[in-house]
């Protein structure tokens, strides 16, 4: 197994973890040649490669886009789904050989109104069409690929986009429910499980599958409501004060490249 991040320590650390034959590659998602060359030294450690996991990501703090700053609104895309794109490519001849799979961490913005998280939620839509044609097109060859969604994960990024101030108001707009958190390893697990059957989509918490199927009639009418929630109102109005406050918002730390 291979693992690859931006901090090599941390990497080196979860490397260890796991235990023998777990080797640490430090790259960057948006460096094209150093993906590629992560992919050639995991073929040189262990003769091949058979299944790719594209899980990078990062998320701006919750504003309109009237106040995001055009360079952090790109680069989360940058990342998101061009980062993904270049994980996968580079990894697709081997699969394709071995007959392999991909899986491309998507998420439940991927079908929800990204509102207040839109270059984010940008990106995982286009995660999603990657990953449905990805899987059609390795069938020819015996090879197969995954879409995750995931709602929210209990991880560093997710923690700092709660704490916002202006997600307060979006998060009272919806049942407790909804924004419940997973543990990390719940969708380890998940996506474990799902590479074992080759399923087409691994979704978690299991519930969102019906919103998902449902997401032709549940969108219009979320949307609609929206427009009328003063709520809403009130998280953009926030988030337009704060941007107001605060220095230009600019590139996220990268979390899970």
């Amino acid at each position: 197994m291979a693992l690859v991040d931006l901090d090599l320590e941390a990497t080196e650390r979860s490397a260890a973890s796991i235990g023998e034959r777990t080797l640490a590659i430090a790259a960057d998602v948006t460096d094209e040649a150093g993906i590629e060359a992560a992919v050639e030294r995991t073929v040189e450690a262990f003769g091949g490669l058979d299944i790719a996991v594209a899980n990078a990501g990062v998320a701006p703090p919750p504003r309109p886009m009237s106040v995001v700053d055009s360079d952090a609104f790109e680069r989360v895309i940058e990342i998101d789904l061009l980062g993904v794109w270049r994980t996968v490519r580079p990894a697709l001849p081997q699969v394709i050989e071995r007959r392999g799979h991909v899986v491309v961490v998507a998420s439940v913005y991927a079908f929800l109104n990204g509102m207040m998280a839109t270059p984010y939620a940008v990106s995982k839509a286009g995660v999603e069409q990657l990953g449905r044609a990805l899987r059609a097109e390795l069938s020819v060859h015996g090879a197969s690929a995954s879409v995750a969604y995931f709602g929210f994960i209990d991880t560093k990024m997710v923690r700092d986009a709660f704490d916002d101030p202006a997600a307060g108001n979006l998060e009272e707009m919806f049942p407790k429910f909804v924004s419940r958190r997973l543990h990390p390893s719940q969708a380890g697990e998940a996506i474990v499980d799902g590479i074992e059957r080759r399923v087409p989509r691994i979704i978690r918490p299991r519930w969102w599958r019906a919103y998902s199927v449902l997401r032709g009639i549940a969108n219009p009418l979320f949307d609609a409501r929206v427009e009328r929630d003063e709520r809403f109102r009130d998280a953009v109005r926030e988030g337009e004060r704060l941007a107001e406050a605060e220095a230009p918002i600019h590139a996220p730390t990268p979390e899970g490249r």
